[in-house]
């Protein structure tokens, strides 16, 4: 890979990402504006008129000509008030630094390209650098690294040992800890390419899609439950479910994205692509007696919004609901011109009423293939049941084959219950019996659509006229808008049509933002850091990414297949992946947070693993795929307390140690063993869970019967596997 200069054999310049002896904006200058001057001087409207967030707009304002800019003596307090006003002043050093800068001619190595902030430029492949003494590299992502180090004076880490590398990459794609079996045969290959193996091997495992599937499901604030009142119950697992098989099947991400957020509006779509369009209905809906309908759809649309451009885009559009976004590019416009994509749908804002689900319309039937072919076959015969026994007019009675006959004391008078009655008394054998098979068949189909899952999709079946709300409120519309992208992102047109328009665009070359983004969340999952540090925000306010050249390398590739397997493949494959994770005290002092990737990913798993683990390891673990979720240990009397004395019916059996991604998650009270260690509650889009470390973790390992009752057969596990001891 080192002889070729890029990923398609076309040398693309970009200077090299490393902090030169000129100060350059993106390393240097950007952070120090981003601290102190950004609140203020970025953004729509900028005070002043003055932006620094871009060089572009600094040029544009004439405050950094060199000799004599007027930003360094408004910084140095000597022109006018001395900036920032209301707080402290930059220090002597950061305000030599931006001089120097400036007297040097505003460099901007990072990006080569000044017109606008970085992610809002589409990615361009960089050159692979070509390293003397690179024996240690394996991928393109580690000539970028190595280079790297060695400007800062670093070296890498040593590969970590079989043992660690084989329990890391289990983990990291599959989400389970490695049997001893799987432990011995990987010490046991002495062949050039036994990592590669186990990697194959566990793409190719079906516990992929379930661990891939774990931040999916956080950024779409998937539930099985509807969040307010008697947080009632859904159907929406069957989408988990789609989104687990997508992840195993490697469906194209583009496909992954167009099925989820238009499957519907696809030609002739089928079962799959009309569930895929339930990432839009996992949104929480409410039914409260006193809830207003057009509040409560207004809600949903604008968590459509927010949910869509955190998860796809890395954007902060929620600023602009009521107002221009403070920092970044995006116009109130904007916010409702996406919002008018999602506009169409044919729904209340409220939830269904009368029964234990929590669901709206527009839904559908989503059972097996079985199910719905006998679905489809029972609601043939059902309405071919129409036998001629229409209910009675009362005011005809008189003249009805049987009445003669009938004593008229025991005629009722109301015509439904006469109607009944003549279906009781009035009717020959012959129709009776096929009365009694058309009641069948009517039975049989309700039992059915009982069973069915019902699942909450999109539609476009109710075209509506969308308005840009002031201030936010939807009772106060004002402007018309039409469905259009944010101007700042697009080149040409910006109306991409409908819906489907819109996800065509998402997956485009004339998106900058989602190849990065996807690579960004894919890279924090194996690093615990994304190289972008926040990963719902790539905007103005955000950290530039240390390593731009490894990110925009890998989007680039990325956005050649959207292969999301072969993505996985390169990170967990290089040297850089393969590090020794102990960090020594010199890079605790230079980089705590393990930025420059001097060592291996060293981070808490998530709190579904480490319950996955602690039953897998116990034996226990059922590794069933799929299927509704299930209801495992739980304090006793928690729902009672919470949901209008709703009651936890425990399930009993193999259903107790399904895989935690299957755990039944009830919004108004997720599941305590998984709250405590930081699983969000699933009421919005979250790309990055927090972090804690409290007692509770601790009460929690020591008292929950799940790991009492996983300690204990673990013991035994032990006493019948683990051979002699010396004291035996």
């Amino acid at each position: 890979c080192l002889a070729t200069t890029s990923i398609f054999g076309i040398a693309l310049a970009l200077p090299p990402q490393v902090k030169p002896s000129t100060p350059d904006f993106t390393h240097d200058i950007a952070p120090v504006f981003k601290a102190h001057c950004l609140k203020c001087h970025s953004g729509i409207s900028p005070a002043a008129g003055l932006d620094l967030s871009s060089v572009a707009a600094m040029r544009k304002a004439g405050v950094i000509a060199p000799g004599k800019s007027i930003l360094v003596q408004r910084l140095s307090g000597l022109s006018g008030a001395q900036m920032p006003m209301g707080a402290a002043p930059l220090t002597p050093g950061d305000i030599k630094l931006i001089a120097t800068w400036i007297d040097e001619g505003a460099v901007d190595l990072a990006k080569g390209r000044s017109a606008a902030h970085w992610a809002y430029v589409a990615p361009v492949a960089p050159t692979i650098p070509l390293l003397k003494n690179a024996s240690w590299v394996r991928t393109p992502i580690d000539s970028f690294v190595l280079r790297r180090l060695r400007a800062e004076g670093l070296k890498p880490s040593p590969e970590a040992d079989r043992p660690t590398l084989i329990r890391r990459l289990t983990l990291d794609l599959i989400g389970l800890p490695p049997t001893p079996a799987e432990v011995n045969s990987f010490l046991t290959d002495k062949s050039q390419n036994a990592y590669d193996k186990v990697v194959d091997r566990l793409l190719a495992s079906p516990h992929f899609g379930e661990r891939m599937a774990l931040p999916w499901l956080d950024a779409a604030r998937y539930a099985d439950s509807n969040g307010f009142q008697m947080d009632g119950d859904n159907f929406q697992y069957v989408w988990r479910d789609w989104v687990v098989k997508a992840l195993n099947d490697n469906m194209p991400f583009d496909v992954f994205t167009i099925d989820q957020l238009a499957g519907d509006l696809l030609p002739h779509p089928t079962q799959d692509q009309l569930v895929a369009t339930a990432f839009n209905r996992n949104h929480m809906l409410n039914g409260e007696g006193g809830a207003i309908p057009e509040e409560q759809r207004s809600v949903s649309l604008f968590d459509r919004v927010d949910t869509t451009s955190t998860t796809w885009l890395g954007v902060t559009m929620a600023c602009a609901r009521c107002h221009d976004h403070k920092y970044d590019p995006f116009t109130q416009r904007d916010y409702y011109s996406l919002m008018a994509y999602f506009n169409n749908v044919p729904e209340s804002g409220l939830v269904g009423t009368g029964s234990q689900y929590g669901i709206a319309d527009p839904w559908i039937y989503a059972g097996s293939q079985g199910q719905m072919a006998d679905l489809k076959r029972l609601q043939a015969d059902a309405d071919a049941t129409d036998r001629g026994f229409e209910p009675i007019d009362k005011d005809k009675a008189a003249e009805a084959h049987w009445l003669a006959t009938a004593d008229p004391k025991t005629l009722p008078t109301d015509a439904t219950k006469l109607h009944t009655f003549y279906l009781d008394h009035g009717l020959t054998s012959e129709a009776k019996s096929v009365r009694d098979a058309d009641l069948a068949v009517h039975k049989q189909l309700t039992d059915l659509q009982t069973a069915i899952p019902r699942v909450m999709v999109m539609s476009d079946a109710q075209p509506r006229v969308s308005h840009i709300f002031s201030r936010g409120n939807y009772t106060t519309p004002a402007d018309v808008v039409h469905g259009a992208t944010p101007a700042v992102l697009t080149r040409g047109v910006s109306n991409a049509g409908n819906r489907l328009g819109f996800a065509r665009w998402v997956v485009s070359p004339d998106n900058p933002l989602t190849a990065r983004v996807q690579v960004n969340r894919y890279w924090q999952l194996f690093f615990g850091l994304g190289l972008v540090k926040t990963p719902e925000n790539f905007g103005v306010q955000s950290d530039p990414p240390v390593y731009q050249d490894v990110l925009d390398w890998l989007a680039v590739k990325f956005e050649h297949s959207w292969d999301v397997k072969a993505l996985i493949r390169t990170i967990v494959t290089s040297a850089t992946h393969r590090q020794a994770s102990k960090r020594t005290k010199e890079m605790a002092q230079r980089d705590p947070e393990n930025r420059l990737l001097a060592r291996g990913p060293r981070y808490r798993l998530p709190a579904e693993i480490v319950r996955d683990e602690v039953l897998s390891m116990s034996g226990v673990l059922v590794e069933k795929v799929g299927g509704p979720s299930v209801k495992v240990y739980q304090p006793e009397g928690l729902w009672t307390d919470l949901t209008q004395n709703q009651s936890y019916v425990q399930d009993h059996g193999d259903k107790l140690y399904r895989k935690s991604l299957y755990t039944y998650w009830k919004r108004t009270i997720p599941p305590p063993s998984l709250s405590n260690f930081d699983a969000p509650s699933r009421e919005s889009c979250i790309l990055q869970r927090g972090l804690t470390n409290s007692p509770l973790q601790a009460l929690d390992l020591m008292n929950d019967i799940s790991y009492l009752e996983a300690a204990r057969l673990l013991g035994e596990r032990m006493m019948k596997e683990g051979g002699a001891t010396a004291d035996a």
